[in-house]
């Protein structure tokens, strides 16, 4: 496991750098743009191509791939290996570009789909949603080869330079909000461009490094191809499986629509905190084990499958509980020094704060999905997570009907804190039915320590918070205090978050060696 743990650790630090220029690109937006219609125009028509990268290329693509090109690397010849990566080039880009090309047409048509509030609401602005939506649309096939080309090296042993190509797409993005806006009529466009340079950036990043292995597609097609023909069949019901979470969030948008305007923009700001430990952790752990479980799996060592599993478990529970009560208790603090700036005011803060202290719920359940999932992929079955990824998005709109309309109907404030509650309460039916799928195949056995280790961790997880709590200035100093008082308060907090839970968890006796001979 130590391997597996520094190839994780390896691409927290680079998902770390990415999501550290991720806040600086969102403190921008926050300076340079007020969360009103443009904002949310820009935010659904950037969804929009980000729900399809998920859904085809860094979730079910990447799930169905590495399986098949790890079986064609660990069992067939080189010429072989090469041969499936050209015709999986060539048949991913023909149906992303063919993609691209209906979304820049029917932009207006997806725009009441997605977001059908923008039809009906006075301040609202369909058509420049429609225009930056063609903008962007080409982003789908750039992000999507830059993923076929993390998938590659990830199954190479190299997770560092996949892992580094968002911060490229961070810098444009910031670029972007802070020097080319003021040369567009409207500001929001410079973002529209900023994804279709960043998408571009992130897929020629990568090149140099398949060069090395020798592994640049050449982008071949030929009708049915045994090892992308497989791909596809696992890849169909993958897309649904492995995106639950962005299809719930994807509901949600379009339910947002109808609220004020700036929900949209206030569930965008709780996603993005949310994002930042599900990357640095669910995302990296799941990196790392799918070629792991996919090798286990194809040499038939069920034994070593189980252990796998049982580090990823123990590794995701240690840092997303913490995470969890942390996002809770500094909710405020967080958006009050991201938000509230001059150009959106403390109102934001307030409806923003809601929703990431009810989205910020259903974190520890997102991180196991990411862990979970590759369970059943790395065995090259896709059926089983689509079915509970089904039952989840059912959860989710479920959900959304019990507890976002009554609080609309009644006039409660923050009725879109609701749709972030209903993904948090999505995301622990997905994971639930994840696991026991995955126990009664014999793959999770319970191994010993489990309560014991739960409960340290929830003690220690307490610890922190009550420390926050303490530490915490209140909400007047956050709305009267500056910003550089507001970073070096909210960087102050973070610290001393970190260095109580860490104090606390070695204090009850748990060990980071403990973790590396699991």
């Amino acid at each position: 496991m130590i391997k597996l743990f520094r190839s994780g650790m390896m691409i927290s630090v680079m998902t770390l750098m990415s999501r550290i220029l991720g806040l600086v690109r969102d403190f921008v937006y926050a300076n340079y743009f007020v969360m009103g219609s443009a904002m949310d125009a820009f935010l659904v028509a950037f969804r929009i191509p980000n729900l399809m990268r998920r859904l085809s290329a860094e979730g079910a693509f990447s799930l169905a791939f590495i399986p098949v090109l790890t079986e064609y690397k660990e069992q067939r010849s080189e010429a072989e290996l090469k041969d499936l990566i050209n015709h999986v080039a060539g048949m991913l880009t023909m149906i992303l570009f063919i993609i691209s090309l209906i979304a820049i047409i029917a932009a207006p048509i997806l725009m009441m789909i997605f977001a059908p509030g923008f039809e009906t609401k006075a301040d609202a602005e369909p058509e420049l949603a429609a225009h930056l939506l063609r903008i962007t649309a080409l982003y789908m096939l750039f992000i999507s080869l830059a993923a076929f080309f993390s998938s590659i090296l990830n199954t190479f042993g190299n997770f560092a330079v996949p892992a580094f190509t968002p911060v490229l797409l961070n810098v444009v993005m910031i670029s972007a909000a802070i020097w080319w806006s003021p040369h567009f009529e409207q500001p929001v466009e410079a973002l529209a461009w900023g994804v279709f340079l960043g998408g571009l950036a992130q897929g020629l990043f990568q090149l140099p490094y398949l060069q090395r292995l020798g592994l640049v597609p050449r982008f071949s097609f030929k009708k049915g191809h045994e090892g992308v023909s497989r791909i596809l069949k696992l890849m169909a019901p993958a897309l649904i499986g492995s995106s639950a979470a962005q299809l719930n969030i994807t509901i949600n948008t379009m339910i947002a629509s109808l609220l004020a305007s700036g929900s949209i923009s206030w569930l965008y700001f709780s996603d993005r905190f949310v994002e930042f430990p599900l990357a640095l952790i669910g995302v990296a752990i799941g990196t790392v084990i799918l070629p792991k479980l996919s090798g286990d799996h194809a040499n038939a060592n069920g034994g070593d499958f189980g252990k796998t599993l049982d580090w990823a478990m123990r590794l995701s529970v240690l840092v997303s509980i913490p995470a969890t009560i942390g996002l809770i208790v500094l909710a405020v603090p967080i958006l009050a020094t991201v938000i509230d700036n001059g150009v959106n005011g403390w109102h934001d803060v307030e409806m923003a704060s809601l929703s990431l202290m009810t989205y910020a719920l259903g974190l520890p359940a997102f991180i196991m999905v990411k862990v979970l999932a590759p369970g059943f992929y790395s065995r090259q079955d896709t059926r089983t997570p689509v079915k509970i990824g089904l039952i989840a998005i059912a959860a989710n709109i479920v959900c959304n009907f019990l507890i976002v309309l009554p609080w609309y109907k009644l006039g409660y404030i923050g009725p879109h804190a609701g749709l972030a509650l209903s993904t948090a309460i999505s995301g622990f039916v997905n994971a639930t039915l994840l696991f026991i799928g995955l126990t009664k195949l014999g793959l999770i056995t319970g191994s010993s320590g489990w309560p014991g280790y739960l409960i340290k961790i929830i003690m220690a997880s307490l610890v922190m918070a009550t420390a926050i709590w303490l530490l915490n200035p209140g909400e007047i100093w956050w709305q009267a205090s500056g910003i550089w008082l507001k970073v070096t308060a909210l960087g102050g907090l973070v610290l001393a978050a970190m260095l109580t839970y860490l104090a606390t968890i070695l204090l009850f006796g748990l060990r980071p060696r403990q973790l590396l001979k699991q």
